[in-house]
């Protein structure tokens, strides 16, 4: 992808500037829960791929959270994780950042193209997607107080 600023997302619609919404956020957060651990089912079934998916829409929808926190609706995956890198590098550690782009890379591949992941790739999903979910509800439990 070319390089952008913040600004071109905004100026493409691709994020927009909302009233923040505590309710949306909530929801955000239940469904990041409920797909993570749909990841853990299908892991345990061995449907590695289908993990990595449910990991990703967890990260997904912890990213969304943190975004409606800030008043900020997203229309591209790609918008929600550069908003991520861009406003919260310095609280969301580098690595889980990072996967939540790469998981994003996944996901295109698994729904328009081939890719075919081992249990490693499935277990490194969930455990990333936990940890995302993690940080991002701390941050948002220090918006909170």
């Amino acid at each position: 992808m070319p390089e952008y600023d913040i600004n071109w997302f905004f100026e493409k619609r691709k994020l927009r500037k909302i009233p923040k919404d505590k309710e949306k956020v909530r929801r955000s957060l239940e469904i990041a829960k409920i797909k993570l651990k749909e990841a853990r089912k299908l892991f345990s079934s061995d449907f590695f791929n289908n993990t990595v998916l449910s990991a990703y829409t967890s990260m997904f929808h912890s990213a969304r959270a943190l975004l409606y926190n800030e008043g900020i609706q997203e229309k591209s995956h790609y918008a929600a994780y550069f908003y991520i890198k861009e406003k919260f590098s310095n609280k969301i550690p580098q690595n889980l950042i990072f996967s939540f782009n790469h998981y994003r890379d996944i996901r295109h591949e698994l729904l328009y193209g081939y890719c075919n992941l081992n249990e490693k790739d499935a277990e490194q999903a969930i455990l990333d997607a936990e940890d995302f979910l993690n940080e991002i509800e701390k941050i948002l439990d220090k918006h909170r107080k």
